[in-house]
């Protein structure tokens, strides 16, 4: 069986432009910035849950973890 594909840690400057970019999106308004980056991650953990939910138990074999508690659901 091949090894997993080892994923390369981002350089400094490829931290420093992903930071950067958010920010001037948001007309360097960082509260704006921080909105937008936790909308943005409820999108992609709805559509992780969304693809777990069509990927067979046999096909993950065990590997697909269970989604975390939100926290919106765990004070509700």
């Amino acid at each position: 069986m091949p090894a997993a594909p080892e994923i390369a840690a981002p350089g400094e400057g490829d931290l420093e432009l992903a930071a950067d970019q958010p920010i001037e999106a948001c007309g360097g308004d960082a509260r704006k910035m921080v909105k937008a980056l936790l909308v943005a991650n409820d999108f992609l953990e709805q559509q992780l849950e969304a693809l777990r939910t069509k990927v067979s138990t046999g096909y993950a074999r065990g590997r697909a973890r269970p989604s975390r508690e939100r926290k919106d659901e765990a004070n509700g």
